[in-house]
């Protein structure tokens, strides 16, 4: 999994995959959902990151 934040473009995009998307679709305004041959979920993309949570920039990650 990658997570990468574009500062110049405000988008944040979270790769789940490596298989190529075959199909993108915005779920809700602002969220775009990319999806492998199969319907697999393998990204998803946040326009204007910066207005839709606090910073971007900063990264959590936890195991459960």
């Amino acid at each position: 999994m990658k997570v990468k934040y574009d500062q110049e473009v405000d988008v944040l995009t979270i790769e789940l995959s490596s298989a190529p998307v075959e199909e993108s679709d915005e779920d809700k305004p602002g969220i775009i959902l990319d999806y492998d041959k199969d319907g697999n979920i393998v990204g998803i993309e946040i326009l204007n990151a910066s207005k839709r949570m606090e910073n971007p920039r900063s990264l959590e990650y936890a195991v459960a």
